[in-house]
């Protein structure tokens, strides 16, 4: 009987037959039936899939496609998220840093040219000699008696905030108010004419040139007096005979602009002074100088954060000295001893309070003040 697999005519003659037989009932036990076979299904695998899980050869740049996914499924990577991360918050940090510069009321407004110093120098010329002697002794007999030295008599006001101004402000601008005073009236080597730059190095710097140029070329003109800027002694007339200045007067501020704020300030200084001539002068050979400097300066933002001031105007009376000379350049102090010289229209009180009310060009009187009275000590039991 013949099984399947064999040859359909049957076997051919000659051949042998016994271990073909032998090898069909070996596998006809696994011999599928067409049903079977009709019935199966086949899948082919893709390359990818025959690959397994080997690694791709290629990776993705994109940061979206995951970067270093080792699936290669395009799901992000630990990467790719931390570079979203940190775009993301830059665009935060930025949109932050916009917000806070449209919403911050303290932005400053666009710098403008400072004005030109407008300054008035008036001489006061003696009326009588001129009193000589011990500085300590001439301090205790005039009206300087009882003045501060040195820094110590520019006192600062109560400071309080404006409509736009802070407090903290008000009192940045009162205290550069009170540097340019030192260093412009008490600094020995402003005092001297040796030096310039401690006064030149508070000021605005459109105000620079007109500075230098009162410097190197002053004159009268009401621009370009250096003793409208500082007060300067003329180093071959006179010197400083104490270092201990008495000064006494006054500071007031005020809003003149929602961007600037203005310190006033009336102050009179007493100088001792000696001839600077040939050897050194007596102990009694000092003389008294008398400056009174009235200054407006103003502030804006710009000046307050960088510590400088605009100096406006300067209205300047100082004596004793002759109105025949300039003073524009420093002051020639008229010393103990000498008598009267040219004299002005009318006297002025540098000690005195208020406003001065000299003119430009004139020449005022020093008036003579009178001394402090004596303290009245009651008798004791």
């Amino acid at each position: 009987m013949a099984v399947p697999g064999d040859p359909p005519n049957g076997t051919p003659d000659g051949m042998g037959g016994g271990d073909d037989e032998l090898r069909a009932d070996e596998y006809r036990s696994v011999v599928f039936d067409e049903d079977f076979v009709r019935a199966a299904r086949i899948q082919e695998y893709s390359a990818q899939e025959r690959m397994g899980e080997h690694a791709r050869a290629v990776r993705s740049r994109s940061i979206w496609s995951g970067g270093g996914s080792a699936s290669g499924t395009g799901t992000p990577g630990r990467g790719a998220r931390q570079g979203m991360l940190l775009v993301l918050l830059i665009a935060c940090a930025f949109a932050a840093a916009v917000y806070m510069g449209l919403r911050n009321p303290y932005v400053p407004p666009p710098g403008g040219t400072a004005s030109a110093l407008g300054s008035t120098v008036v001489p006061l010329a003696p009326a009588t000699a001129v009193p000589g002697g011990r500085p300590a002794d001439l301090y205790a007999s005039s009206p300087a008696a009882d003045y501060r030295v040195g820094a110590a008599g520019i006192t600062l006001p109560a400071a309080r905030r404006t409509d736009h101004f802070t407090e903290g402000e008000v009192v940045a601008a009162l205290s550069i108010a009170k540097d340019y005073l030192v260093q412009s009236s008490l600094d020995p080597d402003i005092l001297s004419g040796s030096a310039s730059r401690p006064v030149r190095v508070l000021l605005d710097p459109d105000q620079l040139a007109q500075f230098d140029r009162s410097m190197s070329s002053p004159s009268g003109d009401g621009r370009h007096a250096a003793t409208g800027w500082l007060v300067r002694f003329d180093p071959g007339t006179a010197v400083m005979a104490d270092s201990r200045v008495r000064v006494n007067g006054t500071l007031d501020f005020a809003e003149v602009t929602p961007d600037a704020l203005e310190v006033i300030t009336d102050h009179t200084f007493v100088y001792a002074v000696r001839p600077a001539t040939g050897a050194p002068a007596a102990a009694d050979g000092a003389s008294l100088f008398t400056v009174r400097r009235e200054l407006r300066l103003r502030f804006d933002r710009e000046d307050l954060t960088a510590r400088r001031a605009e100096l406006l105007t300067a209205y300047v009376m100082a004596g004793p000295q002759d109105c025949s000379q300039d003073p524009a350049a420093a002051f020639r102090p008229v010393l103990a001893g000498a008598g009267p010289t040219t004299v002005g229209p009318a006297a002025s009180d540098p000690y005195a309070s208020g406003r001065p009310r000299l003119s430009a060009g004139l020449c005022g009187v020093l008036a003579q003040p009178s001394p402090p009275a004596a303290t009245q000590v009651s008798p004791g039991p």
